[in-house]
């Protein structure tokens, strides 16, 4: 049994997955609702907001992406959301984590990474938490994915915005390259160095365009990673 058993939203039309999805989820411990189309789903969802929403992507009535893009606009507060899905190409996932997708779990799985995964989601900072996260001078609406410095809009592509949001839920812990890359890419990391881009492109971003120049808040922390510093003492 869980230690701390969890009430989950799952949407998802194939009845034999659905089934043994809800019964692996029930034998953890935890309350499992049952929708098998997406205006269904959303519909349970906001009226009784769960704790996690395991979520596939491809439904009838709404999508997937359908449903998590207007459960982060119309919910009161963040629903850690897990996407299920058979597509793995990097075009689909940034799509899901650019409508407010959490993490991404492609079809076939193994239980107990459902599981983890679940658990995972429920102890992130963000859960039931309001969607507005600060630190210091820098503002992050989950809800809108945007981000903004200084009363400032960041120009963020959708993994470089997840980037910066991985990093501002850590704050003020560093978190390594391996995290980084695992949250981002899963098992799957384009070849080379797949944060070198991500990286630039947040700092050009979140750093740079500011006059006068603001404090840097991107700190890289050698041998460690890299993580997020407050400007709030030194920009006043």
């Amino acid at each position: 049994m869980s230690p701390t058993p969890l009430q989950i939203l799952l949407v998802e039309d194939h009845a034999p997955l659905r089934e043994q999805v809800a019964a692996l989820l029930r034998g953890a411990g935890h309350r499992v609702a049952e929708a098998s189309d997406g205006r269904l789903g959303l519909q349970q969802a906001l009226a009784d907001l769960p704790d996690v929403l395991v979520l596939d992507l491809g439904l009838p009535g709404l999508d997937g992406l359908q449903v998590c893009q207007r459960l982060r606009r119309e919910a009161a507060r963040h629903v850690p959301t897990l996407m299920l899905t058979a597509r793995d190409a990097l075009a689909d996932k940034l799509a899901g984590f650019a409508t407010g997708a959490d993490d991404y779990l492609v079809k076939p799985f193994a239980p107990e990474e459902l599981l983890a995964r679940v658990a995972a989601l429920a102890r992130r900072p963000q859960a039931g938490q309001d969607f507005e996260l600060q630190v210091g001078s820098l503002s992050i609406d989950r809800r809108a994915r945007e981000a903004y410095r200084q009363g400032q809009r960041l120009a963020l592509p959708p993994l470089a915005f997840q980037l910066l949001l991985l990093l501002a839920e850590a704050h003020p812990r560093a978190l390594t390259r391996s995290e980084l890359i695992h949250r981002l890419w899963d098992d799957d990391p384009p070849e080379s160095d797949p944060l070198r881009s991500h990286l630039y492109q947040l700092r050009q971003q979140l750093d740079k365009p500011f006059s006068p120049p603001a404090t840097p808040m991107l700190k890289t922390v050698h041998g460690i990673g890299f993580r997020l510093e407050s400007d709030a003492c030194k920009d006043g």
